[in-house]
Order: C-alpha cells, then sequence, then structure tokens
C-alpha cells in the first residue's frame, strides 16, 4: 500500500544474468508498461480502501448499536474501535504468513488467496447475525471476521508499487510514489457516499436492520473486480521479468528483521504524522458527530466526501512538491504543519457546523499532502533484495503504530478528558515524524 523512493544508482542496476535468461525466455510475451502498473496500483488500492472504510464507518454507524446494545453508544464505539483495531494487528502476520506462500507457489497464488480471504471475511460481516439473535457468539465471529480481514490485507502486496517506483525517472519519484497513495481517498470517497445515500433513503430502523449490509456486498463485488484487474498483471512473464531483473522477491522474516530492522523501524515511525492523522479526520470526527452534535450524520459524511477530494488534490499535488523541494524536506514541513493544525482541534471541533467543516477541509488537505509521500519513505535504503518485503512490512508498521488505535485512543480520550488530548496525541505523532527523519540522513542524500 506504499509507494517507494529509489536512487539513480539503482535505476542504472544491470540484470541479472537470470533476468537475462528470463527476458530471452519471454521475448514474444505481452509488454507490461509503466501505465498499466500505475492503473493496477490505483485499482488495487482504491478496492482495499474501500474495504477499509466500509468497515470503519460502520464501527461508528452500526457496530454500536447491533453488535453492543448492551453498553451505552460511547462504550459500545469505544468496543467497536477495539475490534477495528485487530486487522491491524494480523496484517504483519498476513505478510508473513502469505510471503511464504509466494515463496512456495508462486505470487499469482498468494494474491488470489489473499483477495479472496479478503473477499469472504468482508462478505461474511455483511451475513453475521446480530447481537439480539445470537448473543456474545456475535462479538466473537465480528472479531474472527476483522482478523481475517487484516490477514488478507497483509497478504495483498503484489509488489506493484515498487515496481511502479524503479520504473521513475530520477526527477519524477515523489510524483510516481504518490500514485499507489489515490487510493486512500477514493476509496473513502464512494464508501461515504454508499452510506450517506444509504442514512438519507432509509429510515433509522431499516438502516439498523439490513441497510447497512449492502456496502459489504459491494466491497466484495469490487474485490472480484480487482482480483482480475490485479491478476491480470501479476500473471504475465513481462511482470515476473520486471519484477526478478529489480530483484523484487520475498525474503525471510528473519533475515530480512536481523539485516533491515533499523530501516523498518525509522520507516514506520518517519510516517508517523501521518497515519495519526489519518484516522483523526476520517474516523474519530465522524463518531464524535454521532455521539455529541445534533448535525445530520449522512450530511456530515457529504462534508467528509468533500474532503476525500482535497485530499486526493494533496496527493497530486504532494509528488510535484516532493519532485521539486524533496521528500525529506516535504514530510517534514508537513509534520510540522499537522503540529500546528493539531492545536486548533479543540476550537474547530467545538465551533459548530462550520467549525467542524473547516477541520474537516483542512485537516483532508494536510493529509493528502503528507500521506501522499508517507509510507514508504525510507524504503529506498533498503538493499535491493529487500526492497519487496521491507516495503511490506514498513507499511504494516507504520498502520500498526500509527493507526491502528488512533480511533480508540482519540475518542477515548476526547470523551474523558477534552478535545485537548486529541490535540496531544496529534502532536505526538508529528514529533514522532520529526525524530525519525533527522535520523534517516540516508533519504535526505538521496533526494
Amino acid at each position: 500500500m506504499s509507494g517507494q523512493t529509489v536512487d539513480s544508482s539503482q535505476l542504472q542496476a544491470k540484470p541479472t544474468p537470470q533476468a537475462n535468461n528470463i527476458s530471452a525466455h519471454h521475448h514474444g510475451s505481452s509488454h507490461v508498461d509503466p501505465g498499466d502498473i500505475a492503473i493496477g496500483v490505483v485499482i488495487g488500492r482504491a478496492s482495499e480502501y474501500f474495504d477499509f472504510f466500509v468497515y470503519a464507518i460502520a464501527s461508528v454507524l452500526v457496530f454500536p448499536s447491533v453488535f453492543f446494545p448492551f453498553e451505552d453508544k460511547l462504550t459500545g464505539t469505544l468496543y467497536s474501535f477495539v475490534i477495528f483495531s485487530f486487522a491491524f494487528l494480523a496484517r504483519p502476520l498476513g505478510t508473513v504468513l502469505m510471503m511464504r506462500v509466494q515463496r512456495q507457489f508462486g505470487r499469482e497464488v498468494k494474491l488470489t488467496i489473499a483477495l479472496f480471504m479478503m473477499g469472504i471475511s468482508t462478505a461474511g460481516i455483511a451475513f453475521l447475525p446480530i447481537y439480539e439473535r445470537i448473543g456474545f457468539t456475535a462479538v466473537i465471529l465480528l472479531a474472527l471476521l476483522r482478523i481475517g480481514q487484516g490477514i488478507a490485507l497483509g497478504g495483498s502486496w503484489d509488489g506493484l508499487p515498487s515496481l511502479l517506483a524503479l520504473s521513475a525517472p530520477e526527477n519524477k519519484r515523489g510524483w510516481y510514489a504518490m500514485i499507489g497513495q489515490l487510493g486512500a481517498p477514493v476509496g473513502f470517497i464512494i464508501a461515504a457516499g454508499v452510506f450517506a445515500y444509504l442514512l438519507h433513503n432509509l429510515s433509522q430502523d431499516d438502516f439498523l436492520t439490513w441497510g447497512w449490509r449492502y456496502p459489504f456486498y459491494v466491497a466484495f463485488a469490487i474485490n472480484v473486480v480487482a482480483l482480475f484487474s490485479r491478476l491480470r498483471l501479476v500473471a504475465t512473464n513481462e511482470y515476473s521479468r520486471m519484477l526478478e531483473e529489480q530483484a523484487l522477491q520475498p525474503v525471510s522474516t528473519s533475515e530480512m528483521v536481523s539485516s533491515q530492522g533499523y530501516n523498518i523501524l525509522v520507516g514506520a515511525l518517519a510516517a508517523l504524522a501521518s497515519y495519526a492523522l489519518f484516522h483523526v479526520v476520517t474516523v474519530f470526527p465522524l463518531s464524535w458527530i454521532s455521539l455529541y452534535s445534533q448535525r445530520s450524520v449522512d450530511e456530515f459524511l457529504a462534508v467528509q466526501m468533500l474532503g476525500g477530494a482535497m485530499a486526493a488534490f494533496g496527493v497530486f499535488t504532494s509528488g510535484l512538491i516532493a519532485d521539486r523541494f524533496g521528500r525529506r524536506n516535504t514530510l517534514g514541513t508537513l509534520a510540522v504543519l499537522i503540529a500546528i493544525f493539531s492545536g486548533f482541534v479543540p476550537m474547530l471541533m467545538n465551533g459548530g457546523d462550520s467549525g467542524q467543516t473547516i477541520f474537516i477541509l483542512v485537516g483532508f488537505l494536510l493529509l493528502g499532502l503528507s500521506y501522499g509521500q508517507a509510507a514508504g519513505a525510507v524504503t529506498a535504503n533498503f538493499k535491493q533484495k529487500f526492497r519487496y518485503t521491507g516495503a511490506a512490512l514498513t507499511s504494516d508498521l507504520a498502520w500498526l503504530v500509527g493507526a491502528a488505535f488512533a480511533p480508540l485512543i482519540a475518542l477515548g480520550l476526547s470523551a474523558h478528558f477534552g478535545l485537548e488530548y486529541v490535540s496531544l496525541y496529534l502532536l505526538s505523532g508529528a514529533l514522532g515524524s520529526l525524530a525519525a527523519l533527522s535520523l534517516n540522513r540516508a533519504l535526505e542524500i538521496r533526494d
């Protein structure tokens, strides 16, 4: 789910003899150009983020009522956010397990298993009986299906963003890095739009009885489309040859951690500001509005959809800015801006409809600008043989450290101690990013 940078010496690396043999053997195979790779990256990431946000929105609007009716709405939402975090905890496990599958059976088998697991887990939630029918078993099944989503997401890493980044001209690395990140705002806009439509056209009883299940059916259908779109690329001989030439193959996790553990840790922390902001402007404000505001939820989702468009614009713009000023400078500057923005959280969220709208639009814009370059920010530091696995594990750790518990922490702190603590949470993420970037001197040299 992350883009990567690459230094010019690696772009000029010569194919190995093995790669030359593969190239000669498949000389007549169909060509895969960067445009096809870019389309595959955007489709794949948009489908993953659609699944992601369908579950996230349901965690606020649905699950507290249908799976935790024995608790008040705040406690039910906090419980929903606990289960929400399970996917991020399971994701590194999915990466490790599916990398082993790939080494034994090939990337087509791995990707097919992962995306079918994602589809089954997502559709399973759509058919899941609620608490009133089967009691606490419903909560256990929801947790297991959420873990299934996390394992599947970890296993769905296909190497397309890495391959796209390695195809980048030296002066276009930021532009190529942002392409995969467009999936986040696209997936959010579609998911929020589906829920906003259902809320606007259904009664509350109908929505909680059957309407909420519809987005999960849609998510399953989108997964099928994404599966065939990505397999169309992954299964080609040309794609396999390009991965071989760039040494984009999985390595064992033990070797990866022992040799490149420092780069994984610094890479994850460098993106901390962006990943913390990710849920503070998407999931957390929706839960706050649902609990403490008289504002219409479908209207607020429409505002967030506009924010998603701002984020998409920010992602595009981040590529131009990074190519002009350098990725490290871009990430550092955005971390400072996020730190400044964190100080306005209480004033804006308590500022009525206009203040909340400003919070969403400005927050989403900052998110797009930072997230466009955040994922995989220091994967250029990996030795070439470790890039494929390193990019996946760095992304897993960044999501786990920066985003997994963000809705739970932000809502819990704000509900019990005040919105000022959300400011402190965001500020800590920004400071973490600045500290990691200051350690990552190699990134400065490469930029």
